[in-house]
């Protein structure tokens, strides 16, 4: 699938293409004339509703300044200004021209008068799974009007702060607006999946199966990912998912869910090779240091909040002075535990920068589109090389959290898991009736709660972390958007289809590495070792420590895989070097970026 970009050729940007004496309103003129009468008056309107129709007051009070903002443009003496400004009118006026999708919720808020099926963390709760209304009523007051004074007033339960949520109105000048990404395919890729579809309703068997699994993931925090085939708690799980029709996971041939298949995901590349991404644990340089890819985990055994006290402090963002305790030791990357404390502490964007050195170190070949690669006499550097990649890698993060974030805060509002193990609490303990919101009985009769009952005397969600999740939304998920986004723009840099020599295994101790022989060995590329990637830390962040569903990772990865595109095509004009990039995406398929 080839995607050109809007509007490619809608400047000559050659040094010499305008005399210095060009008009620049002339310019300027023309480039605003080509986009108005693309569009009547009745369409201008009917775009400017649909982009601020369904968002919060805020969106639309913000806009504007926006809208006075264009009304008198500044003269300009220099054509290369005049062509700097031409060149963002016509990339702001193609993706203006993207359709805003739609945003589709499970239903869920309102279908449940006590908020039980909606996020809440870290208001005042009155009981489990029970929101506080005057808070509950003080925090939508705040997101529907956008106002700090309104976020200011909204009642907590303890000393913990919500994460962020007026960053989830922010706007993007260098690709498509949040609001562009929702319930519908990519743009310009409609036979892609929907970018950001709604999440399971509570009582549905796939929310139920997605509970399972993370029960079963709980209890499988300290086996090594290579250990799995001979470990009875492993085998159960596969046993049990197998049986669950509503589960997404990858499945063999028979389509039976192996141990080798838990927790890994379903995108191209993702079952090849070992668990750990080659990208996560080959040492590599850092400049004049050498990173061992070693880290710092926690103690094997000890998990939280599976005493109803802890819980219900950690709702209500009460500090309980429980820390995480550290060990002593470090190690590879190579259980579940160790991804959740790398991702507890990690940089947002750090497993794709370190990612970057790690191919630096490999001498991963550029992408064979990369207009350098021949050259007798030029090499990239500020563009397609290196310093390029490094920073894209961290500017890319920063947008996708943009987007992320209006998703969780302003769509969503989608509970963690640790609150639907909550309300499998409050019904298997006879509290049922406290709450609307009741899991699917899958949930509530499946081998894995039974299983962590037995472990810890209560039906709570065993966490990694003594404060449970963040306070902010679980669906989409920041990490796997951010993971999406980053891998994206690696793409577009170097050679996916490059074979990765010598992969490695860490032990089952994490103490050493040892040479990868499976079968498959030669099949482990630079897109498959991408794309484990973001899956081993969106999954380390979320299915492995307790806090985030399999389908926040699945749908996240495609959002910060279209956010990228779309910042690749809008940077793709802002390149002197003409050139033809084409990467593959999660799903198999090729999309091209060109300014040709």
């Amino acid at each position: 699938m080839k995607r050109t970009p809007q509007g490619n050729r809608a400047v000559d940007r050659s040094p010499d293409s305008l005399s210095p004496t060009e008009d620049h309103k002339a310019l300027i003129s023309r480039s605003r004339r080509s986009f108005l009468g693309k569009i009547s008056t009745g369409a201008a309107a009917t775009m400017a509703a649909g982009v601020l129709g369904s968002a919060p007051a805020a969106l639309a009070q913000s806009s504007k300044s926006s809208a006075a903002g264009t009304a008198a443009l500044p003269a300009a003496s220099n054509a290369r200004v005049a062509q700097a400004f031409a060149l963002r009118l016509a990339r702001a006026t193609a993706d203006s021209l993207v359709p805003v999708p739609p945003h589709t919720t499970n239903g869920d808020e309102n279908r449940y008068s006590d908020h039980s099926g909606s996020y809440s963390k870290p208001l005042l709760q009155d009981d489990i799974c029970l929101v506080n209304p005057a808070a509950w009523a003080s925090f939508k007051k705040a997101l529907k009007s956008g106002k700090n004074s309104d976020f200011e007033a909204i009642i907590l339960g303890g000393t913990r702060t919500l994460n962020g949520p007026q960053s989830s109105y922010s706007f993007d000048l260098a690709c498509l607006d949040s609001v562009q990404f929702g319930n519908a395919p990519a743009s310009g890729d409609p036979n892609s999946p929907p970018i950001v579809p709604p999440f399971d309703k509570v009582a549905s068997a796939a929310y139920g199966t997605q509970l399972i699994e993370m029960y079963w993931a709980s209890m499988l925090r300290d086996v090594a990912f290579t250990d799995f085939g001979s470990n009875a708690t492993a085998q159960a799980a596969a046993a049990e998912l197998t049986a669950a029709q509503d589960y997404r996971g990858p499945r063999d041939g028979n389509g039976n869910v192996t141990t080798d298949l838990l927790f890994r995901g379903a995108f191209q590349g993702e079952t090849i090779g070992p668990y750990m991404s080659q990208l996560m644990i080959t040492p590599c340089a850092y400049g004049s240091q050498l990173l061992d890819m070693q880290t710092i985990t926690y103690l094997p055994g000890i998990d939280y909040m599976t005493d109803t006290t802890t819980f219900l402090q950690a709702q209500n963002g009460i500090d309980n002075g429980i820390r995480n305790q550290a060990d002593p030791v470090r190690r590879y990357l190579h259980d579940a535990r160790g991804m959740a404390a790398y991702t507890h502490v990690d940089v947002l964007y750090q497993g794709y920068f370190t990612a970057l050195m790690v191919l630096g170190t490999l001498k991963a070949p550029p992408n064979p589109g990369n207009p350098y690669v021949g050259s007798k006499t030029q090499n990239g550097f500020d563009t397609f090389g290196g310093p390029d990649f490094a920073a894209s890698v961290g500017e890319v993060a920063a947008r996708a959290l943009h987007k992320v974030w209006y998703q969780k805060w302003l769509v969503h509002l989608t509970h963690r898991p640790e609150w639907g193990g909550g309300l499998v609490h409050q019904v298997l303990s006879g509290n049922g009736s406290k709450v609307q919101a009741h899991p699917n009985a899958n949930v509530l009769n499946c081998q894995a709660v039974a299983h962590s009952f037995s472990k810890y005397g209560t039906y709570l969600l065993a966490q990694t972390f003594p404060e449970g999740s963040p306070n902010h939304p679980s669906y989409p998920t920041g990490h796997g958007t951010v993971a999406g986004a980053c891998i994206t723009i690696l793409k577009f840099f170097f050679d996916g289809n490059y074979v990765i020599p010598n992969p490695l295994v860490p032990s089952s101790d994490g103490l050493s590495l040892v040479p990868y022989t499976g079968p498959d060995a030669g099949q482990i590329t630079v897109n498959t070792e991408l794309n484990k990637l973001a899956r081993n830390v969106s999954f380390g962040h979320g299915v492995g420590a307790g806090i985030h569903w399999r389908t926040d990772t699945d749908y996240s990865m495609l959002l910060g895989e279209a956010m990228a595109i779309s910042y690749l095509q809008d940077k793709a004009q802002t390149y002197h070097e003409k050139f033809t990039v084409s990467l593959t995406k999660l799903d198999g398929t090729v999309v091209t970026i060109s300014n040709e």
